[in-house]
């Protein structure tokens, strides 16, 4: 493994009086696959929004790739070309077709002609196992494949991170195997990702690491096995009893 290509140190983010993150500090290298959990209002989705500075923080440095995010930056659309993101509500152009929500950004940001956008929207709908949906409209389709267009949408621009923000927790049960099926091929080919989600299997079957969370702060990290198996901290093993119950 190489060097971080994400660090967070002394991070800290407040909403008004509300202190979301409390010195956080977090790294992960290239090809490491992280996944965050904690209860809701734990700072999890605030953490990776940061990542791409859709959420500014107020202090402690965050470097992505060896470029600091800060307020007076001026890269910031250069790291989000690197850091591809996929929401838990899709948020797919309603009036472009799927092949057309694919083309826009590789055309309109990396500058590709509009043949060479379109072969790379069809490898990463074949990739995402949809590519006969390349002419619908994201209406036309069930919540599963458009969080797969989604995602395919987000590899189109080659990112060297994939975040994920509770990417199945808008989807019918039946629908989120389909999604955690690609993003687990995903992570076997060796994306780094950092994904925020309560799918639990997924972190047992993929995670480098499991990261929980609980008001603002990182209480605990650890590889899988002991973080299932071993966990430290008295809320964590109050929130893996909770959870692993359902």
């Amino acid at each position: 493994m190489s060097d971080p290509i994400i660090t967070m140190r002394g991070v800290n983010k407040w909403y008004g009086k509300y202190h979301a993150l409390r010195d956080v500090n977090f790294s992960v290298k290239q090809g490491e696959r992280i996944v965050i959990c904690g209860p809701s209002g734990s700072g999890k989705s605030t953490l990776i929004r940061t990542l791409n500075w859709l959420e500014a923080h107020q202090e402690g440095t965050i470097t992505i790739d060896d470029i600091e995010l800060h307020p007076k930056m001026r890269k910031i659309d250069q790291v989000r070309m690197e850091v591809g993101m996929v929401f838990q509500h899709f948020n797919l152009f309603p009036h472009m077709s799927v092949l057309e929500n694919l083309m826009f950004a590789p055309i309109w940001v990396r500058g590709l002609s509009e043949p060479e956008a379109r072969e790379i929207a069809m490898t990463y709908l074949e990739r995402v196992h949809i590519p006969e949906h390349a002419e619908k409209y994201p209406g036309q389709l069930s919540g599963g494949q458009q969080q797969r267009v989604a995602i395919a949408r987000a590899l189109c621009m080659n990112p060297k991170v994939m975040l994920f923000d509770e990417p199945t927790s808008a989807l019918d049960p039946e629908m989120v195997s389909e999604v955690l099926d690609v993003m687990t091929e995903l992570a076997r080919d060796g994306m780094t990702m950092v994904c925020v989600t309560h799918e639990m299997g997924f972190a047992k079957a993929v995670a480098d690491r499991v990261i929980f969370m609980d008001a603002g702060e990182i209480i605990e990290e650890a590889d899988p096995h002991n973080f299932f198996d071993a966990p430290q901290n008295e809320r964590t093993k109050a929130f893996l009893g909770q959870i692993l119950q359902h």
